[in-house]
């Protein structure tokens, strides 16, 4: 049994194919067995800086096949990997890095002062710069790191992921190898995903979909294909690249791929070497699916569901057969080793066709967020149906339903975090940094379904403050995906008569303007 994540790769692909390309990064490959030489190299180096087990290192590397090496380096030296994306605005930053606390920090030279800048009094020591690493920190193979990883046990944190936070402090979710494991070896043995594989990632690596095709090169030997960042906005190229490079394996949210429909790109540009097609993140409307499935019938598609707190997912659905345009599509049936509850305000298993909250209980329960008991206690409850012995399950906030086939289907959102552009965002911490906005009296913002839309409705305290000064001032503070596409401004927002803002009426509103 496995009980760490870098026994795949030992046990996996450096044994069966150590020569074979394991990534391919524009210009460059990098074999498996030059993959591993560069993962222990830097694990030595990282020792050599801090010795440590069990604790956060973050990355802070643009995408590339730097930010792998690193990833498995810190793995080698019985640590947590967190990716950070190398766009977030710097107070964003400096936020998630005081926060998590990381020992270390691997970066590039021209990055350092970003690094210096987000946060206050990090020693110098504490950053390592890739380009900078002495002869001296690099010793020969390492025996330390193939020690530490040994004395790792499946429940140890494997990486953190931050994601949004209501209070503006972003939510660092720790997952464990245990639930990567799980997850990974239940999909490789029911989509025989193995050797041959050409994975075309388009993720990004500090997006929980990016585990997925890691493990699946670590441990199959599939080879790991970069997609550049840049080609999304280019659909025609990004088509071309998928075909140039016979990519087989795709894992991707469903927006690229419903704007890839829309430009008829799939008649155009032919896939002959693509074989499977995960998708997951946001709901992908039958319409646009369809328009994949006649292109590519020999294609398998699946639709899999899972918040960032479960270990990447934790139902799927092969989507076969016949399924009209306007027919929703269902997230489909647990994975395995996994149990989903869909329960009502009473905390009883709903009937098939009732409505519920879907919470989940198995090995793909992640450790809880970082640094932030309370939040894990919140989200991670003892299962009401159990009063028998102590089991966690987490309750997603989603809602849903079976149906008497047990087909699963996802209903929306309980409360008010949702599910824009594959990312999961509380709207509550946009509202947060819109009302220390100067000017800005009071703020509300919504999710417009149909047009897939974050829509801010804002007061004014005095003299009117313009979208443009509002989107500008978010920007500082704001990652992209998270910055409101519509904004309203009104001389006072509507109340109900519990004294809240009356979040109903602002989200008929924009049904009545259809």
């Amino acid at each position: 049994m496995l009980c760490n994540v870098i026994e795949y790769f030992i046990d996996g692909a450096l044994k069966s194919c150590p020569n074979k390309v394991a990534i391919s990064d524009g210009g460059t490959e990098i074999t498996f067995s030059e993959l591993e030489k560069k993962a222990k190299d830097l694990a030595e180096a990282l020792i050599g800086r801090v010795d440590v087990v069990r604790e956060p290192i973050a990355v802070y590397i643009p995408k590339s096949a730097a930010v792998i090496v690193a990833d498995l380096a810190i793995m080698y030296t019985g640590n947590i990997f967190m990716n950070l994306d190398t766009e977030i605005p710097l107070k964003r930053l400096g936020s998630i890095l005081n926060h998590i606390e990381p020992k270390l920090i691997i970066t590039l030279r021209d990055r350092v002062d970003t690094v210096l800048d987000a946060v206050d009094g990090v020693d110098r020591n504490q950053i390592i710069v890739l380009e900078e690493l002495a002869e001296a920190e690099r010793h020969s193979v390492a025996t330390v790191s193939n020690d530490r990883y040994r004395n790792l046990i499946d429940t140890d944190p494997f990486c953190i992921i931050n994601t949004s936070g209501s209070t503006g402090v972003p939510k660092g979710v720790v997952l464990n190898h245990r639930g990567v494991i799980d997850f990974a070896d239940w999909a490789f043995a029911e989509f025989y995903l193995e050797e041959d594989t050409i994975v075309g990632n388009l993720s990004p690596f500090y997006f929980d979909l990016y585990i997925f095709d890691l493990v699946l090169c670590l441990s199959r030997g599939a080879t790991f294909v970069i997609i550049p960042e840049k080609l999304p906005i280019f659909p025609v190229r990004l088509m071309e690249f998928v075909a140039r490079e016979k990519i087989s394996f795709l894992f991707w949210v469903p927006s690229i791929m419903v704007n890839i429909a829309n430009l008829d790109l799939l008649e155009k540009v032919p896939l002959p070497a693509l074989q499977t097609v995960f998708f997951a993140g946001e709901v992908f409307p039958t319409r646009h699916l369809n328009r994949w499935r006649r292109a590519l019938p020999g294609v398998r598609f699946v639709n899999l569901y899972g918040p960032i707190e479960i270990h990447i997912d934790c139902t799927f659905y092969v989507v076969e057969g016949e399924i009209a345009d306007d027919q929703p599509l269902p997230i489909g049936y647990p994975c395995r080793n996994t149990d989903i509850m869909i329960l009502n305000e009473a905390d009883q298993l709903c009937a098939p066709g009732e409505q519920g909250e879907l919470c989940v209980r198995g090995s793909s329960l992640s450790n809880g967020y970082w640094n932030d008991p309370e939040k894990t206690a919140r989200a991670f409850v003892q299962n009401p149906l159990n009063t028998r012995y102590p089991e966690l399950i987490y309750r997603t906030g989603d809602l849903a339903m079976r149906g008497a086939d047990g087909l699963i289907f996802f209903a929306g959102r309980k409360d008010y975090q949702i599910k824009h552009m594959g990312y999961r965002i509380e709207l509550p911490e946009i509202e947060h940094q819109v009302l220390g906005i100067p000017g800005i009296a009071n703020a509300c913002v919504v999710y417009d379904h149909p047009k897939k839309a974050i829509t801010l409705f804002y007061q004014p305290s005095g003299a009117e403050v313009g979208a443009a000064a509002i989107r500008k001032a978010l920007s500082t503070v704001l990652p992209k995906y998270m910055l409101p596409t519509a904004y309203h401004s009104m001389e006072r927002l509507p109340m109900n008569p519990n004294g809240k803002i009356d979040r109903n009426g602002l989200v008929l509103s924009l049904v009545e303007e259809e």
